[in-house]
């Protein structure tokens, strides 16, 4: 089942400049700083909230034109067993089944209205 609002992304310019900005200027946290298979993944939080915030820089979303609003990250405990679940109640999927990534499970539905809605299965340590 869903369990959390995992991440928030938010398309910025320039990683550092915008990481400086939420986290000297704003108070926020960094929480994740990783040089994933996609881009630089970078995220920030309100400290003792589990939401986090994602920088995503305009220049890893290649082929997505600028200010295509980023997905909302949902965090599932069993995202195969929800994708099923969902695909049963007329959910449709970018995919045929959740894929392996570095940090774990994923899979992004888009809504009626063109939004990307990601789901995760964060990968168990």
């Amino acid at each position: 089942m869903l369990t959390n609002i995992m991440y928030v992304t938010i398309y910025v310019t320039d990683q550092d400049r915008a990481l400086e900005f939420y986290t000297e200027g704003l108070g926020l946290e960094k929480r994740i700083d990783h040089p994933g298979p996609d881009g630089r993944f970078v995220t920030v939080g309100v400290p003792g909230s589990p939401v986090q915030i994602n920088l995503w820089s305009q220049a890893a979303a290649a082929g997505q034109p600028v200010g295509v609003p980023g997905p909302l990250i949902l965090e599932s405990d069993d995202l195969r067993k929800d994708v099923e679940t969902m695909s049963r109640r007329g959910v449709t999927f970018d995919e045929a089944e959740p894929q392996e990534y570095p940090f774990g499970l994923r899979i992004e539905a888009v809504d009626p209205d063109g939004n990307r809605v990601s789901l995760r299965q964060p990968r168990k340590p």
